[in-house]
């Protein structure tokens, strides 16, 4: 009985061995059915892949695949050292607002110094900058690629003693913004502060010349209006026309002077007091009609009877005085003038849209009309209408500078309705 147990413990063994043996060879097989294919897919290795064994096909996989990954990951430093390079900023923010990566003239322009790139910081923590924020957020938001020009102003900087210094200058960055997968935000970086310099080098050389040019200026007007006097008929034309110019490059020096103490000290210029805007708008409208006279145009305003914000009064009249003037310039006969007028509770501003019929501002122009001595190409008429004035190029600059000034904004475009121009001025309604 013993022997006979014995022989049934043999079998039995040997049969869980035969069938275990069988499991694993059909496992074995199926998983040579699987792999092949997988590691036979690079071109050449289709051709060898009968005369290899399973195991020497997934060593050449294995070495394929690493000597791939070491050219991916040259091809990374390679771009990371083109990006550290490079003389644009480079930021890349993830979905929660970490700083991924910056490359030192992001770190540079930014002044972030407390970053590494293995740590996860907030983008707030390193950059205090509201209109860097508003640029990443708005491009996650909507998914579309933005460009936004701002001035920087670096956090004030600890000192030895504990106190911190206000450093008082600033840098004019433009920021290109770009929408990743997985709501990641990438924006580029350039320094404008080089740029803007230049510009404000310019326009203070030209200034100083116009300011020089007043007494000569004074001179030749004192001088020909003594000589008008005395003079007679075809003389007395001769010094009338001299007069004439002689007034004109009085005003455009005016204005240059009266645009760059606006810019070199706008709150300083500005004499704030209440006001009501609807009486301020339509006294303006009022001093244009020797003008409308000559060129028939209508007129309507649209909004409140009463408008009321701190302001200064006599700025303002210069703004609405330079902007009907444009208008009335451009307009057709018997064209339309619109002023609307609504408050924008959302903003707390009041919107003063002016609207005219005449040809609009080309695409050619409108990045520039409210740059100095800009004037539109001569083109910029209405089938043939020929302009009875040309301005100085200085009325829209100069009504620019006023509004952002008062802490507001005037944009301009073509409406839609009439195809004529648009221009808007946003305006808060304390001072600010």
């Amino acid at each position: 009985m013993p022997l006979h147990g014995s022989i049934m413990d043999f079998f039995t063994l040997l049969l869980g061995v035969m069938v275990g043996f069988g499991l694993g060879t059909w496992e074995r097989y199926r998983l040579k059915s699987r792999l092949r294919p997988l590691l036979t897919s690079l071109p050449d290795t289709a051709e060898v892949a009968q005369s290899l064994s399973l195991t020497s096909l997934v060593r050449r996989e294995i070495t394929y695949l690493s000597e791939k990954c070491q050219a991916y990951q040259e091809e990374l430093e390679l771009w990371q050292y083109l990006m550290d390079q490079s003389p644009l900023g480079y930021l890349r923010i993830d979905a929660d607002n970490y700083l991924r990566w910056c490359n030192p003239q992001a770190q540079q322009l930014l002044k972030i110094d407390r970053w590494q790139p293995d740590q996860l910081r907030l983008v707030l923590e390193l950059v205090r900058s509201y209109e860097l924020d508003q640029l990443i957020e708005k491009t996650r938001q909507s998914q579309q690629n933005r460009v936004e020009e701002w001035f920087f102003y670096p956090a004030p900087e600890s000192v030895e003693n504990g106190q911190q210094s206000f450093a008082l200058s600033s840098r004019l960055l433009r920021g290109y913004s770009y929408a990743l997968p997985q709501k990641q935000v990438v924006v580029m970086l350039e320094n404008l502060q080089p740029l803007a310099e230049l510009t404000r080098s310019r326009d203070r050389a030209f200034s100083d010349l116009t300011h020089e040019l007043r007494t000569p200026l004074t001179a030749i007007s004192l001088v020909a209006e003594t000589l008008e006097k005395r003079l007679q008929n075809p003389e007395r034309q001769w010094v009338e026309q001299m007069l004439g110019e002689t007034k004109r490059l009085q005003y455009l020096v005016e204005n240059w002077l009266n645009l760059t103490a606006i810019q070199e000290n706008p709150q300083q210029f500005l004499q704030y007091q209440p006001l009501e805007l609807r009486e301020l708008i339509f006294d303006r409208w009022q001093s244009l009609q020797p003008f409308v006279q000559r060129k028939p145009v209508r007129w309507q305003y649209q909004g409140p009877e009463e408008v009321r914000l701190e302001a200064d009064p006599d700025r303002l009249m210069q703004v609405f005085l330079n902007l009907f003037d444009n208008s009335l310039k451009h307009s057709p006969p018997d064209g339309l003038i619109e002023v609307k007028v609504q408050y924008l509770e959302t903003k707390a501003v009041w919107e003063i849209q002016i609207i005219d019929q005449g040809e609009g501002f080309s695409a050619a122009d409108l990045p520039y009309i409210f740059e100095r001595l800009y004037r539109g190409e001569v083109s910029r008429t209405r089938q043939g209408l020929v302009r009875e004035r040309q301005g100085s190029g200085l009325g829209l600059a100069i009504a620019k500078e006023i509004v952002e000034a008062h802490g507001g904004t005037l944009t301009a475009h073509n409406s839609p309705v009439t195809g004529g121009a648009c221009l808007t001025i946003y305006l808060p309604r304390k001072k600010t």
